[in-house]
């Protein structure tokens, strides 16, 4: 017997006397077994790209064939617009900004919290063989450690015999390498799907390459079908197709630009489709058996490790803030009462942002807490993307209506969009006097969910990757919710009338918590020129603070409202910095500062910027500072 056979078959024997596991190819009664769990999972993908959901998107036959068989979710979401903190919730159960992987490719790999590992590693240890064909790209450590098998041949079958498993499987296919095409492609490179049939959301100008692209994803879909089928096929081979629970879903929203990196419902509603198998319909409630049942009820991924370990019957962490949504217990009538789901946006890659959403219901509440940046702001990975370029130029040329231009203006602090009436979120209702109740509660809702799980995002990142707390941040989060709160607070001073805000303001600048008076410059500089009464002090703070994060955002603040050149201050703070963080978040300030004031920085003569090499330990890192510094430089 093939030695990982044979430690597959020891495991099974040692315990046995914990689970009984399913036999393949046969009927199991009810409550003798537990079931497989399959996750199919293509990247970049909203909903809005499935025939299943839209008129014009893509039909995928395998896809629809295991919606026939089991539930449409209509409302699924992920909390992060982008891979590794998604994919992050995902596997551990818990928000990304408690754990302190809410940045895209963290500097370092986090450690999770004691006692609480990735919810595949719990079902290994009830007894499931585990396996991941090949994806994982998450923020926290140690990760071949957590599966039985990781690898682009990563199966199923190499389970013992008779062991129920957990597969997941990424297709690529659908992610947003695959639009880095060349111009030449519109002609050289004809789609299944007819650009000119192309129906493109209002926030796009209405040209042949924006039309193309979505064809293009949408050729990419019908790819990803193929893929999916023939994963159903081999667990039909192997006779599990009515022993396991087939999840199809997407990763987050996209791919066009404007979707993916964006708490907007592009970029966090996925679709989601789950088969239920016919040896396992006692797994869930009422009216979630029958075939072909959509459900309007919200869940995102802080949903799915719960509900994964429910269908396992594996006790799940009082830890995790998500709740089971297929469970015998749980009706159709009560998951469609289900009507909340939360959103982050903080870096990506060398681009951040500091972004909180709260959907309730038909509503959507988005804080920005850096409103005067904007979103289109310069990120290299995403306008490697034609369609992205066209979109900046049009704008650049004043050719963009006032919908399609907002991407690249500064935002307002607060957003409320009625989703029902307006799908693509166009339409600000924050100073709405009809909206005004709904606007202050769910603005109450989002901060009461950030006291009970303590947002990280408010601390800067450079700040916490310096720091000995960096291996526990979880546990930081918890002993130090207090001083988040205290940030927070600073940071809504944004939605308070400007006179009103001026002596809080005021007070915090003179803390002696640098992270209190970085907090307060961001609100000041938020307020433009209004906030010139803080001038002085933020001249002071430039000279005399001891903290780079606080003189790089005095620097922004005196560029942005007292109308300051930045080029000398921004060399002298760049030499000065004493961590790679440091330098990318400078490098941030110098893109906006780039954008909004058209100010070209010149690279000293003394900084040797090459480019990234890869396979080397910085190469993540020097890739951010190479581009930024390509970009601010250029006329």
């Amino acid at each position: 017997m093939p030695h990982k056979l044979l430690l597959c078959a020891l495991t099974s024997t040692l315990i046995s006397g914990l689970s009984t596991f399913s036999t393949a190819g046969t009927s199991t009664p009810p409550g003798t077994a537990r079931p497989n769990i399959v996750w199919l999972v293509t990247e970049d993908n909203s909903k809005h790209y499935l025939k299943l959901y839209d008129h014009q998107g893509a039909s995928m036959p395998a896809v629809e064939e295991l919606a026939e068989d089991g539930l449409v979710f209509t409302n699924a979401f992920s909390n992060s617009p982008v891979c590794s903190t998604a994919r992050t919730t995902l596997a551990t159960g818990l928000y990304t900004t408690t754990t302190g992987t809410m940045n895209h490719r963290g500097y370092t790999k986090a450690e999770l919290p004691d006692g609480l590992p990735p919810f595949s590693e719990l079902l290994r240890r009830a007894g499931y063989y585990t396996s991941n064909n090949v994806k994982t790209d998450y923020n926290f450590s140690r990760t071949e450690e957590w599966w039985d098998e990781l690898s682009n041949q990563a199966h199923w079958r190499g389970r013992a015999e008779g062991q129920p498993f957990f597969h997941m499987q990424t297709f690529g296919i659908t992610h947003e390498g695959k639009l880095h095409f060349k111009p030449a492609a519109l002609e050289n490179s004809p789609t299944t799907h007819a650009p000119e049939d192309i129906e493109l959301a209002p926030i796009y100008p209405d040209t042949p390459l924006f039309r193309y692209t979505q064809a293009r994803t949408l050729d990419n879909h019908l790819k990803a079908d193929r893929m999916i089928a023939g994963v159903v096929e081999q667990l039909k081979q192997d006779g599990e197709l009515e022993n396991t629970f087939i999840f199809y879903f997407g990763d987050h929203g996209g791919v066009l630009p404007g979707s993916k990196g964006y708490v907007y419902e592009r970029g966090l509603s996925v679709p989601l489709v789950i088969r239920i198998p016919e040896n396992f319909k006692h797994l869930v409630g009422k009216g979630l058996e029958q075939e072909g049942t959509r459900v309007n009820g919200l869940v995102s991924f802080i949903d799915f490790a719960p509900t994964a370990l429910q269908l396992a019957s594996i006790e799940i962490p009082d830890a995790y803030p998500g709740k089971a949504f297929l469970s015998a217990d749980a009706s159709l009538e009560q998951l469609n009462l289900r009507d909340e789901a939360y959103g982050q946006a903080d870096r990506f890659d060398e681009k951040s942002d500091l972004v909180r959403s709260l959907r309730k219901g038909n509503l959507k509440y988005i804080r920005n807490y850096q409103p005067y940046y904007p979103d289109g702001l310069e990120n290299f990975y995403r306008y490697k993307q034609e369609a992205y370029k066209e979109w900046r130029a049009l704008f650049h040329a004043g050719e963009l209506n006032a919908q399609q231009a907002a991407f690249f203006k500064p935002k307002q602090s607060e957003a409320l969009y009625d989703l029902e009436v307006d799908p693509y979120e166009t339409n600000n209702l924050a100073q709405h006097p009809d909206y005004q109740p709904q606007l202050l509660a769910m603005r109450a809702q989002l901060r009461a969910h950030q006291v009970t799980y303590p947002d990280l995002g408010f601390i800067p990142e450079s700040h916490l990757v310096q720091t000995e707390i960096e291996s526990n941040l979880y546990a930081y989060g918890r002993t130090h919710s207090a001083h988040i709160q205290e940030l927070i607070d600073i940071a809504d001073l944004q939605l308070l009338p400007f006179e009103q805000a001026i002596p809080k303001l005021k007070a915090a600048l003179e803390q002696d918590d640098a992270n209190k008076v970085y907090r307060a410059l961001v609100s000041a500089t938020s307020f433009g020129k209004q906030a010139a009464v803080f001038t002085t002090k933020a001249r002071e703070l430039l000279v005399k603070s001891n903290s780079i994060q606080v003189q790089s955002r005095a620097m922004e603040f005196l560029t942005l409202v007292a109308n300051d050149n930045p080029i000398t201050t921004f060399n002298a703070l760049y030499g000065n910095a004493k961590h790679d963080m440091e330098k990318v978040e400078l490098l941030n300030i110098a893109a906006l500062l780039k954008e909004q004031r058209g100010f070209i920085f010149e690279q000293p003569s003394d900084l040797n910027i090459l480019p990234p090499v890869k396979g080397t330990p910085s190469a993540k890192v020097d890739t951010w500072l190479y581009n930024r510094w390509q970009y601010i430089t250029q006329q």
